[in-house]
């Protein structure tokens, strides 16, 4: 049932980004863009995807437990460390570079780009790496 629910929150999310034109590297591109020609349709992708996170939260959170598991699941790190600054430049860098964040460059596969299958196995080797530097959970 997990994985039915997961493989359909997917399916939705990868819709979402479809019809958003979030899989166009441009649009992001275009966003990224500030001193240029600047497309503020990223924005308001963003912003209706926090919209819907807070809702969603509250909706969730108000219950005893998630509607599909035994308990909820939250991340344990709370420090604001090195780690984790690095990660953000590379992930904003790479973004930068390639016009795809990994939500995105997913739901382009379904386009049959070489160069979008490139930056995925890229970043899939990176989550691979990253998850075996010293001193990482994974």
């Amino acid at each position: 049932m997990k994985l039915g629910i997961a493989l359909l929150a997917g399916l939705l999310f990868g819709l979402g980004l479809s019809l958003a034109g979030m899989t166009s590297p441009a649009v992001v591109l275009g966003f990224l863009d500030i001193a240029g020609a600047w497309n503020p349709r990223l924005l308001f992708v963003m912003l209706g995807a926090v919209l819907t996170t807070a809702i969603g939260y509250r909706l969730v959170w108000s219950g005893p437990r998630p509607w599909f598991d035994d308990a909820f699941h939250v991340p344990d790190a709370t420090r604001f460390d090195k780690r984790l600054v690095i990660g953000a430049l590379l992930f904003g860098a790479g973004w930068g570079i390639a016009g795809y964040c990994p939500g995105p460059a997913l739901a382009s596969l379904s386009g049959g780009y070489a160069s979008v299958f490139v930056l995925v196995g890229c970043m899939v080797l990176g989550w691979w790496l990253g998850a075996r530097v010293p001193g990482t959970k994974s």
